[in-house]
């Protein structure tokens, strides 16, 4: 697709794609050269940034295992983007047979691959809708029918809230959808942090590629540890807490990948419901 720059209706390969940019940085080939200049803006100041999405991914796939294990069957993850490998529902599905798990982006290219990757799949759903609305979301037709919303859910919020703007209140939009969980349910977030003046190289590259995000995306918001940490504001954090990405709770022989600038700008969480 990245070769023919055909769309699927409804997409207009004129604008950029948070979800195509991120694929462009995963190594994905359902891109545009619109997304992939984006990209390429951004990563002359931090040329990890492919490094930087493959931890996050891998942090996903973790943050996946370690709810299964807590016995979480149920997923919702919002802002999934476009599906690339270790997917949830198949990291669950190895560790739960039962597991169900419904992905929610606003973009209809996510919509098209996603719907084709599950075509078969009778444990995974994928809707259209944004997180902006959160009660549309809790609400959707889907999503209650793939979740009870009675027993314990794993909100996944990986690599969406710094795409919410300050005036878009995100701390209310997560306590909207955290209070929708029933007690002993997990949240999951990777965020882009600004570390300030613990990493001030790192800190300064932060603020410039999130000036390029603004201009060329409309969003883009990398927030200290304390403002990330609000969207947790109750809930009980697992060990050990919020870390980079590549640094929570790595497998023994696992390799993660070498990253320079984006290590202590790209973090995450997991916390508990009580």
């Amino acid at each position: 697709m990245a070769n023919e720059e055909v769309a699927p209706s409804g997409v207009d390969m004129s604008v950029p794609s948070i979800a195509r940019v991120y694929d462009f940085m995963l190594g994905g080939k359902d891109n545009f050269a619109v997304d992939r200049a984006v990209a390429e803006h951004a990563l002359r100041i931090t040329p990890d940034g492919p490094q930087a999405g493959q931890a996050n991914r891998a942090f996903l796939r973790r943050a996946v295992r370690f709810l299964t294990e807590q016995g979480i069957g149920q997923f919702l993850d919002l802002g999934s983007g476009l599906p690339t490998q270790g997917n949830v529902h198949q990291v669950a599905l190895r560790h739960d047979p039962q597991a169900r798990v419904v992905y929610v982006d606003n973009d209809p290219i996510v919509l098209a691959h996603g719907r084709a990757l599950l075509a078969d799949a009778g444990t995974a759903t994928v809707v259209q809708a944004d997180i902006r609305s959160p009660e549309a979301i809790l609400e959707h037709p889907e999503v209650r029918r793939f979740l009870d919303f009675d027993r314990p859910v794993g909100l996944l919020l990986f690599a969406i809230l710094h795409h919410l703007t300050d005036d878009e209140n995100p701390k209310a939009v997560a306590a909207r959808l955290i209070d929708a969980l029933p007690s002993g349910s997990y949240v999951a977030i990777s965020h882009f942090r600004d570390p300030g003046d613990r990493h001030p190289d790192a800190s300064r590259k932060a603020r410039e590629v999130e000036r390029i995000f603004n201009e060329s995306l409309g969003t883009g918001r990398w927030r200290t540890d304390e403002e990330i940490l609000s969207f947790v504001e109750g809930l009980e954090v697992a060990e050990p807490g919020l870390v980079p990405v590549a640094a929570w709770r790595p497998d023994p022989d696992e390799t993660a990948p070498e990253q320079s600038d984006t290590y202590h700008t790209f973090v995450g969480v997991v916390a508990r419901k009580l």
